[in-house]
């Protein structure tokens, strides 16, 4: 997958569309886990230790089962182990699971598993292909008044900020290059890391919205939004054009997302107020930014804690299909949310997404609408309290 404007998502198909697969009949632990949790931990084969292993309940499992189990399934009878004995759809589910979960090689699942390298890697594949055919209708932007309204609400309640519609921010996946290469360069961020860019719009509830992957790290922040296919439709008044919300008489605000000062202050983006030397309002809205803004944060936390194949350094890898991965571990991010899946309710997550960057700020020109819809909602929550 080229660089240029690639993989922002498309709006949910149709509303029934997270509904068109029928759930398997719900596996049974003594039919395939016994055996499989033995190679993983040599005991501990109870329903507690798949929980801990894959880290969501047997029902999400069966769900993710159910939506890649056509592709999966197609000609998999070169799908066997080293002893000849054919996987079955929930082994092969399980085997890429633990893959992109531990962020181990390939070679270390296979040893681990009694599996080839070859056909880790032509499972990893192909789960990744169907879940991209068959999964994507869970990284939606809003569809419905409705469901815009709640996501306001929500956010309005984090941070106090109105008519809030996500927060927008970046990560990056760290590889490990040929640096005699001259061509792997523009893959050096401002840091000297090697890496690949995720850019995405997150909603209250940790949800990816949408995203932009696949971009080198040698690209600003602002040159990645700037590319986006999010980027054009906001500037097309296609997205960020619902209601307005009414702050006083004949004062409206339109809708707009948060962003940090690495991006530019536009119409429908909202970024910090910059200086030493502001006042008591405009200090107290960038905090009250910053809080919206931690929820992008707080997913791309969760999103690599949950699947660690894409915190650690990858060794090396195709990069062309490395945004096919990261797209697989967004959508199964929003899958876990979407099931509202009880294991994950019970997990802590802390700590970082990202290295030690030191913070940027974005040099182009302010838009004069962003400057006064912004000015119109800090004199609008001074006075008010901080939530």
């Amino acid at each position: 997958m080229g660089p240029s404007r690639r993989s922002t998502l498309k709006r949910k198909a149709a509303a029934a569309a997270t509904t068109s697969t029928l759930p398997l009949s719900q596996p049974q632990l003594s039919d395939w886990w016994p055996q499989f949790a033995k190679k993983c931990h040599g005991s501990l084969t109870d329903s507690q230790s798949f929980e801990s292993m894959f880290k969501m309940s047997m029902k999400t499992f069966d769900y993710i089962c159910s939506l890649v189990k056509e592709e999966m399934l197609a000609n998999s009878s070169k799908f066997i182990d080293l002893d000849g004995n054919r996987l079955g759809l929930y082994q092969m589910v399980a085997i890429v699971l633990t893959r992109l979960g531990s962020g181990e090689s390939q070679i270390s699942v296979g040893s681990s598993l009694n599996l080839t390298k070859t056909v880790v890697a032509q499972l990893t594949k192909r789960f990744v292909d169907a879940l991209k055919e068959k999964g994507l209708h869970h990284i939606y932007w809003p569809s419905t008044e409705h469901e815009m309204d709640d996501l306001k609400h929500q956010f309005e309640k984090i941070g106090g900020l109105p008519n809030c519609c996500g927060a927008i921010d970046t990560t990056h996946i760290l590889m490990s290059l040929i640096t005699t290469d001259q061509s792997t360069n523009v893959w050096c961020d401002r840091e000297k890391n090697q890496t690949m860019t995720l850019q995405a719009i997150v909603g209250p509830d940790l949800r990816f919205r949408d995203i932009s992957v696949g971009w080198p790290g040698r690209y600003s922040d602002d040159y990645v939004l700037k590319e986006s296919k999010f980027f054009e439709i906001c500037n097309k008044c296609e997205r960020l054009n619902g209601k307005t919300k009414k702050i006083s008489e004949g004062n409206e605000i339109k809708e707009y997302i948060v962003g940090s000062a690495g991006l530019p202050l536009l119409t429908w983006l909202l970024t910090p107020y910059r200086g030493n030397e502001l006042c008591d309002s405009e200090v107290k809205f960038n905090e009250r930014l910053l809080k919206t803004q931690k929820v992008a944060k707080e997913a791309f936390v969760m999103l690599k804690e949950n699947w660690k194949i894409i915190k650690g350094v990858l060794w090396r890898p195709n990069k062309d299909r490395l945004p096919l991965i990261i797209l697989a571990c967004c959508i199964l991010h929003n899958i876990l949310i979407d099931m509202k899946d009880e294991v994950q309710e019970k997990l802590v997550f802390s700590g970082c997404h990202d290295l030690d960057y030191r913070p940027v700020v974005c040099e182009s020109d302010h838009d004069q609408n962003g400057l006064v819809l912004r000015d119109k909602i800090s004199v609008y929550l001074s006075g008010r309290s901080t939530p």
